[in-house]
């Protein structure tokens, strides 16, 4: 089994993909800090806000400065141009909580509106461009009449508000809007949107409070044509909801920071999970990338675990708690269980394997619980309308010295093993944990253990950075596959028991094969630790996660390869034919062709060899080059460097130097790629096959010297007697 990268999410922060990103225009701002900037309704003013207490004004089209405005304290925080261009107004507010109304047309300040006490945080106008709502750090909203510059109402909405939207003067029952009026909406540090009617100053309708922290609402806007709104989070959340009745459209998630435990979900595997350094969860379906962000945890969730069949998963938190999540057919996760017990983080979690009856947790307080599920929790159509069912532990177990990094459920749901920071592993027997045996042998502590799903092996991956499988028999060590540069941090069994795949802090995984303890694969595509390894059903993906923030989706590639190297195997056996059938008809130049596209230099040399054993060796060989194309003469003057470094060779090299030296015109030569330097690997050699001719030619001169000139002894006479 051969693995290669398929895709990836990542979500780093700044980092964006874009299908077309280019620079149409640039301006040069301002010699210090630029803290806001706002474009007109027409887009050919760009209004920016200056650490210095300026505001300017810059043409787009023309690239020029057109106005500077002074006399705002301290850093401009926010700027905006009224909707009307015809008015030519722009709006803008520093630290001193004041918002300064500037006349673009007569070049001075109009107004300072003065009632807010912090930091104002939006502006936005009515349809008519008559009325005005800000928002401030102050908890308070106020509606202001832009003709005479004096505050109608100020309401107080009890939270510091960042973004205030006024609706659409139109009917909205769904959000409590059911008269005419002026309504806003606002969003703030208690993470909901709320709607409020200006007149009254009474709230009409909230959203429903969800746990967790990261849930501030840090921006929010109205997209008045698609009838949508689109609200940012703390943790850089993108959430888009249908503005006639808040409901939920998308989520677009952001920066992940640290991803620690990724498994698929579905029972093809359709859908991720994704557990990053956050309270919430992270759910995308694999073939549009569309995200659902789950909350329940109120702290980072540490780990995650699929039951077989796919639609049930479990997590665990740092909040000493674990819940259960259901996905229906539409792809919609909702919280169906959740359980607590135990009294520090809860870092691991496994589910039963055979049917879903069972949880197992492992915590740092050093103990292990078993938690049953009940029927009703099974049941795809029902769903928690009194909110999640409440578990209960079964059985509690104190396992291990130190905390327990890893738990994991046999096949048979019989045994259930644990690997802790003591450096070592226990079997135990489940439903009691009736302690069987224990794995002792690595010099630091156990990252991740896993069991075998096809032999009775158990495999450990530690801080020692070595895997090792052990006889569940008699608990002794078996093997141990030696590669990663720094900690495993998980393990597992691919291609029937086979093979295994792991992962590391040094940023790798690898792919090991059982039988003969050899790595085959080294996947280098993470830039930090890899907490989350998990492959699905079939074996034929595996899903990475690491503390790079990104999630990569590999894909088993080994039959792909395997045809690929059938077919080119095949190709090169059908090219030899021909090379032969053109050898053998003497039709050498489509035969070199033919050698030179296979990149073969002993091809290429037994062509050239073939055509020297003719008749007409010279002609042949000097009518053949030369009818080479460039490219080929290139790839032929770099295969003569290598055969002129043997002796035995080095005369067909030295023919085909001769052949180009003497019909190619030097600027030609020069002109060929990586000439020079094989013009440098070409020259020693010469050199040397030249002095071995000079000494040959000397000895052979002096035989021929001592033959002519030895003196023969007379053969004496026949006797005639004989």
């Amino acid at each position: 089994m051969l693995w290669s990268a398929r895709s990836s999410l990542s979500t780093r922060a700044g980092k964006c993909s874009w299908t077309r990103l280019g620079s149409t225009s640039s301006v040069s701002v301002e010699p210090k800090s630029t803290s806001t900037m706002a474009f007109d309704p027409t887009s050919t003013l760009l209004a920016t806000g200056g650490c210095d207490g300026a505001v300017r004004i810059w043409d787009i089209v023309r690239h020029y400065g057109t106005h500077h405005f002074r006399g705002s304290p301290g850093v401009v925080h926010l700027v905006a141009f009224h909707p009307d261009p015809a008015r030519l107004l722009l709006f803008s507010s520093a630290t001193d909580a004041a918002i300064r109304i500037w006349s673009l047309q007569g070049q001075s300040c109009l107004a300072v509106l003065t009632s807010h006490y912090s930091a104002v945080t939006s502006l936005t106008f009515s349809a008519d461009g008559h009325t005005m709502l800000s928002s401030g750090r102050d908890k308070i909203c106020i509606v202001w009449d832009l003709q005479s510059h004096q505050a109608l109402r100020t309401v107080p909405v009890f939270e510091s508000v960042e973004a205030a939207v006024l609706l659409p003067e139109e009917l909205a029952p769904e959000l409590g809007v059911k008269s005419t009026g002026l309504y806003f909406l606002t969003a703030g540090n208690q993470g909901i949107l709320r709607v409020w009617e200006a007149a009254s100053g009474q709230c009409v309708h909230a959203q429903q409070q969800l746990p967790g922290p990261g849930r501030e609402l840090t921006y929010c806007t109205l997209v008045r044509s698609a009838g949508l709104l689109l609200s940012v989070t703390a943790d850089h959340n993108l959430l888009l909801y249908e503005a006639h009745s808040l409901q939920l459209k998308k989520q677009f998630a952001g920066y992940s920071e640290e991803v620690l435990d990724v498994r698929f979900l579905g029972p093809k595997d359709s859908h991720i999970v994704v557990a990053s350094n956050s309270p919430c969860l992270k759910v995308f379906e694999l073939q549009t990338s569309a995200c659902q962000i789950l909350h329940g945890h109120t702290d980072i969730v540490l780990a995650l675990d699929v039951f077989r069949k796919g639609w049930l998963f479990a997590s665990c938190a740092k909040d000493q708690s674990i819940r259960v999540w259901r996905m229906n057919k539409a792809g919609e996760v909702t919280c169906v269980a959740q359980g607590s017990g135990h009294t520090h983080s809860v870092g691991t979690i496994c589910c039963s394997r055979l049917k879903e009856t069972f949880l197992v947790t492992g915590s740092q307080d050093c103990t292990v619980k078993l938690w049953p599920l009940s029927k009703a929790l099974l049941s795809k159509s029902t769903a928690p309308e009194s909110g999640p069912v409440v578990l209960q532990a079964q059985t509690t177990q104190r396992c291990h010295d130190k905390d327990i990094n890893s738990v994991a459920v046999a096949p048979n749901d019989k045994l259930l093993a644990t690997g802790s920071q003591d450096r070592t592993a226990k079997l135990w027997a489940l439903p009691q944990c009736q302690l069987l045996g224990v794995f002792s042998g690595h010099r630091r502590g156990l990252w991740c253990v896993q069991f075998s799903p096809m032999d009775q092996v158990l495999a450990t991956a530690s801080a020692d950075g070595t895997i090792k499988l052990w006889a569940l028999q008699d608990f002794s060590c078996l093997k141990t596959f030696e590669g990663h540069d720094a900690s495993v941090l998980k393990v597992a069994f691919v291609s029937r028991g086979t093979q295994l795949l792991s992962s590391g802090s040094d940023g790798l995984v690898k792919l090991w094969t059982i039988k003969n303890n050899e790595c085959v694969r080294t996947l280098d595509a993470h830039q930090d630790k890899v907490w989350g390894l998990h492959c699905s059903q079939l074996d034929d993906r595996a899903l990475t996660g690491a503390s790079d923030s990104c999630v990569i989706l590999w894909k088993d590639v080994t039959e792909e390869e395997q045809a690929e190297e059938q077919a080119k195997q095949e190709e090169q056996m059908i090219k030899q034919q021909e090379l032969d059938n053109l050898l053998q008809e003497k039709r050498y130049l489509r035969a070199l062709g033919l050698a030179i596209s296979l990149d073969r230099p002993h091809t290429v040399l037994s062509v050239i060899q073939a055509i020297r054993r003719d008749p007409e060796a010279s002609e042949k060989l000097e009518a053949t080059v030369l009818r080479l194309r460039r490219d080929q003469k290139e790839a032929l003057l770099r295969f003569c460097v290598t055969w002129n470094t043997n002796s035995r060779h080095c005369h067909e090299a030295q023919a085909v130097l001769g052949v180009l030296l003497r019909h190619e015109a030097p600027e030609e030569l020069l002109a060929y790629e990586g000439v020079r330097a094989s013009l440098e690997a070409l020259l020693p050699y010469t050199e040397r096959h030249f002095q071995r001719l000079s000494r040959t030619l000397q000895a052979a001169t002096f035989l021929d010297f001592l033959w002519h000139n030895m003196k023969l002894p007379t053969l004496p006479a026949a006797s005639s007697a004989l």
